[in-house]
């Protein structure tokens, strides 16, 4: 099998590359590396079965050719991170949207299963935890740019069902609830590197709003495995999928368990969200749970990964990449 990763130089992406190269595929990603880094493929560039290009999934016709190229096609190139989706709308909407339109034309037109990454963040203001794939979405107002990626990621659900509806495209979509693991980045507002890396510096560990908010984290390789399964599984298309795990955790629990871990000195500090996003209206959801029943039954989905377990991966990759960087004795 020869597959395409848009994204592919991503935290995401890059695993899925490294997973498939593994089973013995031939794998070719494209990154504009805007939020990807070419450190993540770098123990697998010089593969034999492996090609990559950094451009955008916006030069229609590159990607005409990489889909031409390949079997099937994982998308997930789009604008990720909290931070960067309030701070820049026009990107994060114009790459969602355009970018999948890109990918589902080129695939339409050769007939190349095609897989759309979307998140959790469709669900919106939803209230109805656990969230299930057929629940009503409800998103805030227009005049707070949190919602324009949830907005943009359901418009890119709405266009991939619709390929497979109108011109018989064999897609499917996985909703993708907090994905964690070594190298993700804490630069764009993911949590638990930003977390860690303030734990280890012995800084304040920035808890927005007052902690109560909920979420479930999923390590990247139980992700990865479930998108593997979903694309090779005929049953799968024209469905969506929640692809999360299941156990609730407070964001304060979690910066008290990485205080705890890392045997660090530092102190929570609570920080209003008007300030931590300089007044943009933004709003939080309180909790955000998926139920993968159906990922269950259709690929046998089964996340085991607790979140100690995934805690104490990141911290150790983070403490490396700190040593290296000031070139000291190992912590």
């Amino acid at each position: 099998m020869r597959a395409l990763i848009t994204g592919g130089a991503g935290f995401i992406g890059s695993y899925l590359a490294e997973s498939l190269l593994e089973k013995g595929w031939h794998v070719s990603i494209i990154d504009d590396l805007s939020t990807g880094s070419i450190l993540n493929i770098e123990q697998i560039k010089d593969h034999p079965r492996f090609q990559y290009a950094i451009n955008s999934i916006m030069n229609a016709p590159l990607m005409a050719e990489l889909v031409d190229w390949a079997d099937c096609v994982f998308h997930l190139a789009a604008t990720v991170g909290v931070r960067l989706i309030v701070e820049s709308p026009v990107r994060t909407i114009e790459t969602n949207i355009k970018g999948t339109e890109i990918v589902l034309e080129m695939a339409a037109k050769k007939g190349k299963k095609t897989l759309i990454t979307s998140s959790s963040e469709v669900y919106g203001k939803s209230v109805n935890v656990p969230f299930r794939e057929e629940d009503d979405l409800v998103f805030g107002s227009t005049t707070r740019a949190r919602w324009s990626y949830a907005c943009s990621k359901a418009i890119d659900e709405f266009l991939a069902l619709a390929y497979y509806r109108e011109k018989k495209l064999p897609v499917v979509v996985a909703r993708l609830f907090n994905t964690v693991g070594p190298r993700q980045t804490g630069a764009y507002g993911m949590v638990i590197p930003r977390f860690v890396h303030q734990a280890l510096k012995s800084e304040p560990i920035t808890v927005y709003g007052n902690g109560a908010q909920t979420r479930t984290f999923t390590d990247v390789h139980d992700v990865i495995w479930a998108l593997r399964h979903l694309m090779e599984e005929p049953a799968a298309c024209g469905n969506v999928f929640n692809i999360g795990g299941v156990t609730e955790i407070t964001i304060l629990d979690l910066a008290q368990r990485i205080i705890k871990l890392t045997e660090s000195f530092s102190q929570i500090s609570f920080i209003p969200f008007e300030k931590a996003y300089d007044n943009m209206n933004f709003e939080d959801m309180m909790r955000r749970v998926p139920d993968i029943e159906k990922a269950r039954k259709i690929i046998g989905f089964n996340p085991t990964s607790d979140i100690d377990g995934m805690l104490i991966k990141i911290i150790d990759h983070i403490k490396t990449d700190m040593n290296k960087q000031d070139g000291g004795d190992p912590f």
